[in-house]
């Protein structure tokens, strides 16, 4: 092989090795406001394979509706294009149905529907909270890369089961209602799926306030969502639209 085609070969295995990247990063983008600079690029590179066992990027986006029991609490109907959810308590007659944009919706109290406008903050506001602990519990794979977090990579990891895992952190900057969380996320090795998490209540924490394996994955339109939670229990039936 001549110099000239050496040089030839060498800057197409380039371009097509930086196509491979672009690729990978177009299919998995970041939301607007997830901390690259400071995330580890493994720990982003295993969040993008994370997305892809899980149905993939494009699946996700295409999901409309998801409906979950959440642990035979509450019953939730969550429509990501509206971005509306219904959430409607199986231990007492309270149906809220929050916008999640504009805080905007109706509330129902024993089967009676509020119009006072301070009754309807409250419960609003309880519905869009409830909507963001329920919904991370159900579909936090799919939220990796989401505004506001910070990943790293902890190493090699075992999970309760004795599992090989990657161990991924999540920490949180200006999110949510409780931005000081920290989540400690278990990625099997050979699966790519989420099988464990740890959640502290505080990012400063060394034990966690809770820990739970996560499992019974089942095809859920085209994405995969786990729907047991170890002890803790389950979030089945979850169906899609």
């Amino acid at each position: 092989m001549t110099i000239k085609h050496l040089f030839w070969t060498a800057g197409l295995i380039s371009v097509l090795q930086s196509c491979g990247v672009s690729n990978r990063i177009t299919n998995n983008p970041p939301a607007a406001g997830f901390d690259t600079a400071g995330s580890d690029a493994r720990a982003v590179a295993i969040a993008d394979e994370v997305m892809q066992a899980m149905g993939g990027r494009k699946a996700w986006d295409e999901t409309r509706v998801l409906s979950w029991n959440f642990f035979n609490r509450r019953k939730l109907v969550w429509d990501k294009f509206a971005q509306t959810c219904r959430i409607e308590w199986l231990t007492k007659s309270q149906v809220i149905n929050v916008n999640l944009q504009d805080g905007s919706g109706t509330v129902q109290l024993n089967g009676v529907n509020q119009t006072h406008p301070d009754s309807l903050a409250k419960y609003l506001d309880i519905g869009k909270k409830v909507w963001i602990n329920d919904s991370y519990w159900l579909v936090m794979p799919f939220k990796l890369k989401d505004s506001g977090v910070t990943l790293k990579y902890l190493g090699d990891a075992k999970t309760e089961s004795g599992a090989a895992s990657d161990l991924l952190q999540l920490t949180f900057k200006g999110v949510g209602v409780t931005p000081d969380n920290k989540y400690h996320v278990w990625v099997d090795k050979k699966s790519r799926l989420v099988t464990q998490w740890a959640y502290f209540e505080k990012y400063n924490d060394e034990k966690p306030a809770l820990q739970n394996a996560w499992g019974g994955y089942t095809k859920v339109g085209n994405i995969l969502i786990a729907t047991e939670r170890g002890t803790r229990g389950s979030l089945a039936p979850v169906m899609s639209e």
